[in-house]
């Protein structure tokens, strides 16, 4: 059985700025108002004989989007975008976070932001694409701590009606 989640209906939005760098016209920070829509699949179990609770579903979605929402998203992986002070290949993520301020470039342009602007992701991109996948991979392993019946979490993200990216995790 299926349950959907429509995300503009929940409240399950985010407003954030990103850049990708590279893009004719998204290389240039701008931003969204993201919604995130959700489906699982799954067989019904338990005491309700749910395939799984909506308010775990909406609780779990809701503290990703809190998290991301009203920050600039910074995909730290990204190959055009070089940190100061901090080596992809070498560093972990979270020594970027703990630093006040981060500092890259992009191609000829610098950029200086305390790191309490920012969520610091470790993504390629901070495309809808990416952000679904994301989102779709930490719901999925959330949601595993409490559910064995699933069979799949997918998760669109939208940039706006009409617009919008969705990635399927599929339990193994």
């Amino acid at each position: 059985m299926k349950i959907l989640v429509n995300g503009i209906q929940s409240n399950l939005r985010f407003s954030s700025a990103h850049v990708i760098p590279g893009h004719e016209s998204c290389g240039y920070i701008h931003g969204h108002s993201y919604f995130v829509d959700v489906e699982i699949e799954g067989e019904r179990s338990g005491d309700f004989d749910f395939v799984v609770d909506f308010k775990d579903v909406k609780k779990y979605t809701k503290a990703i989007c809190d998290e991301l929402d009203h920050r600039l998203l910074v995909p730290v992986y990204n190959d055009l975008i070089d940190f100061k002070d901090f080596d992809k290949k070498k560093n972990s993520i979270f020594e970027l976070q703990k630093q006040k301020s981060v500092y890259f470039k992009i191609e000829d342009k610098g950029y200086t932001i305390p790191v309490e602007d920012c969520v610091l992701l470790p993504l390629p991109y901070t495309s809808a694409e990416e952000l679904s996948k994301f989102f779709a991979e930490t719901l999925a392993k959330k949601l595993a701590e409490t559910y064995d019946n699933l069979e799949y979490v997918a998760v669109c993200v939208n940039e706006g009606i009409g617009q919008g990216a969705e990635y399927k995790k599929v339990f193994e």
